[in-house]
């Protein structure tokens, strides 16, 4: 009840987290809404809490996304395992539609739920290693031929550059990624729908708020890493033993992401076959895909979130 109330008294935004100690890979803390009489769509609560859509709905399997439950109360996924990744500059994990910052001389990390590219062709969001080459405040945005070409079959008229203001789907800041000659950015958005899902034609989208943060913190130059991890895994100090599962992005339309086989690498095969594993308990933490940390050390009893 103490941590209940310590939770209660945090800003519904804060998103930022203390790096945790050697070894450890857990952060945050799962928060609990009660949903209220005309209490918004899913959407809304994602926003009220700053966390992703698909984040919530996955933590809430058979909630109404539209007109959820008055009474009913929604698990906030606030917790999770950082990345296996290096804990400097940007970390953006597509299959988490999470982006992670560790700023500089700084014993923290920033979380944002962020939108990537949809499915298909030229519009999904590549892995990539690369820096910030650019910022830009109220930038312009010019489509590609491609963008341009799939607005019209939907009978939408692109202009070859859509100024700076309310209309422009760049959002008020946006940052360039060096790679692929710039076409990738970080940017903001005009529509408060689709963080959290897959909606841009490739870039990276962010709520307002969080790009505004971003862009006045970053430096250009900074490090970035786009992965591809569904599936974290964490042994921590104490010996607990964490598995955080997320839906595969899907590859083609008739794709199902609840049910895509996911992929172990070897140091996954190894943690899942290692005597302090409960492997049926982590196969039904693939199986049940709810992007929150799963305890599957062996003899447990119950593989319940934490």
């Amino acid at each position: 009840m103490l941590v209940m109330a310590a939770l209660a008294s945090l800003p519904a935004n804060a998103n930022s987290y203390p790096l945790p100690v050697a070894g450890s890979r857990l952060i945050g803390q799962n928060i609990f809404h009660t949903v209220a009489d005309d209490g918004g769509s899913l959407e809304a609560i994602a926003k009220k809490y700053n966390v992703g859509f698909l984040a919530l709905l996955q933590a809430n399997p058979g909630v109404d996304p539209y007109v959820p439950r008055a009474g009913s109360i929604l698990t906030v996924p606030r917790q999770m395992l950082l990345p296996d990744a290096p804990r400097e500059g940007l970390v953006v994990n597509l299959a988490e539609l999470r982006v992670y910052y560790y700023p500089a001389g700084k014993n923290s990390v920033t979380v944002y739920p962020i939108g990537i590219g949809q499915l298909g062709g030229d519009t999904m969001t590549p892995t990539m290693q690369t820096t910030v080459s650019d910022k830009r405040a109220n930038p312009t945005w010019t489509p590609t031929a491609n963008i341009r070409a799939r607005y019209l079959a939907n009978g939408i008229k692109l202009p070859a550059v859509v100024p700076a203001g309310p209309d422009n789907p760049m959002g008020h800041h946006a940052i360039r990624l060096a790679a692929y000659g710039g076409v990738y950015l970080l940017h903001g958005t005009n529509a408060d729908f689709g963080i959290g899902m897959r909606v841009s034609s490739g870039c990276i989208r962010l709520r307002d708020n969080d790009i505004k943060a971003l862009y006045k913190e970053m430096p250009v130059g900074t490090p970035v890493r786009i992965i591809n991890t569904p599936i974290k895994s964490s042994v921590e100090p104490d010996g607990q033993r964490l598995v955080e599962v997320h839906q595969p992005l899907s590859k083609s339309i008739n794709d199902d992401p609840k049910v895509l086989p996911i992929v172990l690498n070897e140091q996954m095969k190894q943690f899942r076959a290692a005597p302090e594993t409960d492997a049926q308990i982590m196969e039904q933490a693939m199986q049940h895909r709810s992007g929150m940390p799963v305890e599957v050390n062996a003899h447990a009893e119950n593989a319940n979130t934490i």
